[in-house]
């Protein structure tokens, strides 16, 4: 039974050792928001989230001035906010406010009053330092970007160009919800005069054609909810979640056409951002019509994780996310950590000798799944595969694509539930190829040997090697392992082989 102590432990059980909780309190045009995090690392975790719709950016443009109630509302998120860090025993917090605060006349008394409450020093971004963040926040969570970054918030629009690490151009244009629902007098058809407008001096917004645009912010994560709902896409994460263009043209015009209310599946959507969501789609439309991307693809990761990711070290910020997840996940959840990056280099040599083709891509999603190949052993045995299949597809990952976290979620199922078991989950099965399902098959067939073999515990692996040789898939067990090689060892190696047409032989 679980005892109460005086003294907690350092690190409670299911946290990573990566310091004390970090925060962030976004103050936006429309919205006052806390995230937490575990610690400050390459793949920050969130243990706390939180927003308030305030509305700050509300008036602004038409009076000058923050209006009171929502400064009101702001204050007493704010005080919230600071008590529940001081509860959470976050050691490092910044807080950081963007264009409602910079612009309006009031600002800096809301600032004054915001920093009494917060008892920390408030950032208020330029709009070059938001783009610049934004941009960060892309860079953080998407592998290998290539394309404009689009912030959408209450108050305005940051864009920016990015290539890899690399960040070019950078504009920042009052074309928010808020903003424009203020300019425009609530009026969808003023609007579009305003965004054509305003756009058209962003000249960097050629260089987009054929390239993705990244969405970050809230109405657009809410815009492409509803379009993914509306689809019934079977993967309800939205880091990642891709449109193609000429489709996410089409939803646009749609949802500035009618009734918000009337759509389809509003349900999915804040009640406070459906009057912002014809604004939303406004400012899209240009913004497909003028850089002509391939695809809108939607980043969660924004202004906070590009603050973050700016306070790493160099070292850091060159690690790859999502390996730095998988290999938190393996730490808290495998028998034995040490046994997956075992697993990786056993897959590797037996991977080399195949001779099956593998790009970089599919090897480092490889690598994934031999890290968490094991996080489901708490299950019972019926269950390890669709709760791998469930924690590996909806996981916090960042640098990873759909089809990609698919993949691997494959890759494991098929390691607990066998090669050749009954249908594949349509919710998978549409996101990923023939392909991917065959490689899959390939790797969750060598970890079902591998586990089989070293019971999940570390330093056996590297001294039974699994290689194709001589025409033949041999496992080598050699006299010190031998007995290993049981009836269940040699079933597995033979429904490997037949996956990759060799003949099995235990040496």
């Amino acid at each position: 039974m679980l005892k109460r102590t005086k003294t907690a432990p350092a690190v409670p059980p299911g946290r990573l050792d990566v310091g004390p909780p970090v925060a962030v309190i976004d103050i936006g045009s429309n919205s006052i928001r806390l995230v937490a995090y575990e610690g400050l690392c390459r793949s920050p975790t969130p243990i706390f989230n939180e927003k308030v719709l305030a509305g700050l950016g509300r008036e602004v443009l038409t009076t000058g001035l923050l209006a009171p109630d929502a400064v009101a509302r702001a204050l007493a998120a704010l005080q919230r906010f600071r008590m529940l860090c001081d509860v959470m025993g976050v050691e490092r917090l910044w807080v950081i406010a963007t264009a409602a605060c910079r612009e309006a006349k009031n600002g800096p008394q809301f600032i004054r009053e915001a920093k009494a409450i917060c008892g920390v020093e408030i950032d208020v971004l330029s709009g070059k330092r938001e783009a610049t963040l934004s941009a960060l926040g892309v860079v953080s969570g998407i592998h290998r970007p290539d394309g404009i970054v689009g912030d959408l918030g209450g108050g305005s629009l940051e864009l920016v160009d990015v290539k890899g690490t690399r960040l070019a151009g950078g504009a920042s244009l009052p074309l928010g919800g808020l903003a424009l629902q203020d300019l425009s007098a609530r009026s969808l058809k003023k609007a579009d005069k305003i965004v054509d407008e305003a756009l058209r001096a962003v000249k960097f917004l050629k260089a987009g054609q054929g390239r993705a645009f990244y969405a970050v912010g809230g109405t657009w994560r809410a815009l492409t909810r509803l379009h993914m709902r509306q689809t019934g896409y079977p993967l309800h994460v939205m880091q990642n979640y891709v449109i193609p263009a000429r489709e996410a043209l089409e939803f646009a015009r749609l949802v500035r056409r009618v009734n918000a209310d009337t759509l389809s599946q509003i349900e999915s959507v804040n009640e406070f951002r459906r009057p912002l969501l014809g604004y939303a789609a406004v400012v899209l439309e240009h913004i497909i019509r003028a850089a002509k991307p391939r695809e809108i693809v939607v980043s969660a990761a924004g202004v906070r994780e590009g603050l973050l990711f700016s306070a790493l070290p160099e070292r850091e910020r060159k690690r790859d996310p999502l390996i730095a997840a998988a290999m938190e996940l393996n730490v808290l959840r495998s028998r034995s950590p040490e046994h997956g990056l075992e697993l990786i280099d056993w897959t590797d040599r037996f991977m080399a000798s195949t001779g099956i083709e593998e790009t970089a891509d599919e090897k480092r999603l490889r690598h994934v799944a031999c890290l968490l190949g094991d996080i489901a052993w708490r299950a019972h045995p019926d269950y390890r595969g669709q709760q791998s299949l469930d924690v590996i597809s909806h996981a916090n990952l960042l640098g990873v694509d759909h089809p990609g976290r698919n993949f691997v979620a494959l890759a494991v199922y098929f390691r607990h539930v066998g090669l050749f078991e009954g249908e594949l989950p349509s919710t998978v099965r549409e996101l990923v190829t023939t392909r991917m399902i065959d490689r899959a098959r390939i790797l969750g067939g060598a970890m079902r040997v591998g586990y089989l073999l070293s019971a999940a515990m570390p330093n056996l692996l590297p001294t039974v090697p699994l290689v194709v040789r001589r025409g033949q898939l041999q496992l080598v067990l050699g006299e010190t392992y031998a007995t290993l090689g049981g009836e269940r060892v040699a079933n597995r190696l033979r429904q490997l082989a037949r996956l990759i047409g060799r003949e099995a032989l235990i040496v």
